[in-house]
């Protein structure tokens, strides 16, 4: 029993210093010009590790730094004012 506590109270804790890995689909991408924008965007926030933008596959994938998570409500109006409309948004724990 208390080895079960202490197993949840652990994933608990791992989950939180856990990192993500967020994957929005968007539409209005077309150039390198909009690459370097959204990474300029992503790259200005503070929760932020990394970024990268897949212009074919309409995707900007953002790493987030170690216990740090960035809101799906904060990336819709990031990359809707910079001229992007976000399609869907995925998550992953690292």
């Amino acid at each position: 029993m208390i080895r079960s506590i202490i197993f949840i109270i652990s994933l608990g804790i791992y989950s939180l210093a856990a990192a993500d890995t967020i994957k929005a689909t968007i539409k209005g991408t077309a150039c390198d010009l909009c690459e370097s924008a959204i990474k300029d965007t992503f790259r200005a926030q503070p929760e932020v590790k990394t970024v990268d933008v897949d212009l074919e596959n309409k995707l900007v994938t953002i790493q987030t730094r170690q216990g740090q998570t960035m809101d799906d409500r904060k990336i819709k109006k990031l990359l809707s004012n910079a001229g992007y409309l976000v399609v869907a948004i995925a998550r992953e724990k690292q």
